[in-house]
């Protein structure tokens, strides 16, 4: 299986109506995060995560996709070769 290094950027809207599910999707897919960074941004209610992942793209995608499946969740990533 092919690995890569990626870091996502997550902005999280409505905190307080999304974050739970964040978190149980990123608790999922624990054994694939290095590095994780989160910072409440009160004034714009939001939050932003930060974090870099080690696995394969099918890993990646997946944690990506059940991520911006959630209503008022936006996520990109950068993948490593």
């Amino acid at each position: 299986m092919n690995r890569r290094i990626a870091v996502i950027g997550i902005v999280v809207k409505q905190r307080k109506k999304s974050a739970h599910r964040v978190n149980n999707i990123l608790s999922e897919y624990g054994d694939l995060i290095v590095g994780r960074m989160g910072v409440p941004y009160q004034e714009r209610d939001v939050s932003i995560i930060s974090l870099i992942v080690d696995g394969s793209t099918d890993e990646i995608g997946a944690l990506t996709g059940k991520l911006g499946a959630i209503d008022g969740v936006r996520v990109r990533s950068a993948v490593a070769h």
